[in-house]
């Protein structure tokens, strides 16, 4: 089958909402992933075992299970529990509970990466520890988080096609449609492809940007 450029640019009316909603679900599990899982690193850190250990838990039953089976678990078992959420907003919270179990992973390899020694003079400094964390730890840290972070949010946006499954009509879903409509698929899933390569690449080197300017900005 040949490759109809005048369909595939018909296309555009029917993808471009659908990769609005792609965008959207991987930013609000962006922000879910990073904000839970700094606390989750955080709770892993306590020197209390009813904090540190079921953050632990929870961390290590969401690695272990699929996305997808999570996905379902929460579009079917919040409206059993009376949580009533939209398909989008159910999407959007499965992706950021799921990787913010990764993104506490990383956030406590950078944290315990940087040298006990700052720890230390901060101590002997009488620093308060809200100041310790904010200005001392957590800037070392991040600047070392920042690629493995990055690889996870490029991995979130790539892990949406997975919402259609809970019915929301993201980027393939829509490309799926169109496409059972005409019987043409090589065009919209071209199509789709080409914009998944492309974003993810763009992305990719934004991260790789955003780390060298960290890196400069450490070491000034």
């Amino acid at each position: 089958m040949s490759f109809d450029w005048s369909y595939a640019a018909s296309l555009a009316p029917v993808l471009a909402p659908a990769l609005w909603v792609t965008v959207q679900a991987t930013l609000a599990g962006t922000a879910i992933a990073l904000t839970l899982g700094l606390l989750l690193a955080l709770a892993r850190r306590a020197q209390n075992a009813l904090v540190s250990r079921p953050a632990a838990a929870f961390v290590e039953l969401v690695r272990r299970t699929p996305l997808l089976v999570q996905l379902y678990f929460l579009f079917f078992a919040l409206p059993a529990a009376g949580v009533s959420l939209s398909p989008f907003a159910t999407g959007a919270l499965g992706l950021g509970l799921h990787y913010a179990a990764y993104c506490a992973e990383v956030y406590r390899a950078g944290i315990e990466s940087v040298p006990r020694g700052q720890w230390e003079a901060a101590a002997a400094l009488n620093l308060p520890r809200a100041h310790t964390w904010l200005r001392i730890v957590l800037p070392q840290a991040i600047a070392r988080m920042v690629p493995a972070l990055g690889n996870y949010v490029v991995a979130m946006f790539k892990e949406t096609p997975l919402l259609s499954a809970i019915a929301v009509v993201e980027l393939l879903q829509a490309a799926k449609i169109a496409g059972s409509e005409t019987f043409r698929y090589v065009e919209p899933m071209t199509l789709v492809g080409a914009i998944f390569l492309v974003l993810s690449l763009v992305t990719a080197k934004g991260i790789r940007v955003l780390e060298a300017r960290l890196a400069r900005a450490l070491h000034a």
